[in-house]
């Protein structure tokens, strides 16, 4: 059996992202891509199962490409603000790319949910790094039955349901108000 080229599966990602970007989710399939990268369709199964595998790939790193733009482009002297722009820019991502992506998955959602796993821890530990820099955030509150991780999850947890639920910003808004009387 032939060892697999790791230079060979990113060039059939950038391929299948290409495909999806100049021509929709529904215009990918194996034999365009492998067309594409002047192989044989086999080839590309020695790299993925099937069609969803690509598109959960894709889903994975577009995410990972997600957050580290979100680290470096979102700024505000306070932890509520921050999660405002962190909300807008996730919201943004979302209806592009990120949410066609994600609805393209259907049946693979347990698949998807555990191979983001690390995204969420990602998101995670960027939430509790923007709540340590805020020196207006009481310290009193974290204690054994309320720590920084099991806040920073119920903000995550609660964002993405906003933002799955395409809520109005009015929403939004409401929730960082209980945020800041319980952290400030």
């Amino acid at each position: 059996m032939r060892r697999k080229d790791d230079t060979l599966r990113e060039t059939l990602l950038e391929l299948a992202r290409s495909i999806v970007d100049a021509e929709g989710i529904d215009a990918l399939n194996i034999r365009a891509i492998a067309q594409r990268a002047g192989v044989a369709a086999g080839t590309i199964y020695n790299y993925f199962s099937n069609k969803e595998e690509i598109l959960l790939a894709l889903t994975e790193e577009y995410w990972k490409q997600i957050l580290f733009e979100m680290e470096t482009v979102i700024t505000a002297d306070s932890f509520c603000e921050q999660l405002i722009k962190i909300y807008v820019f996730l919201k943004e991502r979302i209806d592009q790319s990120a949410g066609k992506l994600m609805s393209s998955l259907g049946g693979l959602e347990p698949v998807g949910q555990t191979r983001m796993a690390s995204m969420q821890s990602a998101l995670e530990a960027s939430l509790i790094k923007r709540m340590e820099q805020d020196a207006k955030v009481r310290e009193d509150i974290w204690n054994g039955q309320f720590s920084k991780g099991q806040f920073a999850r119920f903000i995550m947890g609660n964002m993405l349901m906003l933002l799955k639920s395409k809520a109005p910003m009015a929403d939004l808004y409401f929730f960082v108000e209980i945020i800041k009387k319980i952290i400030y």
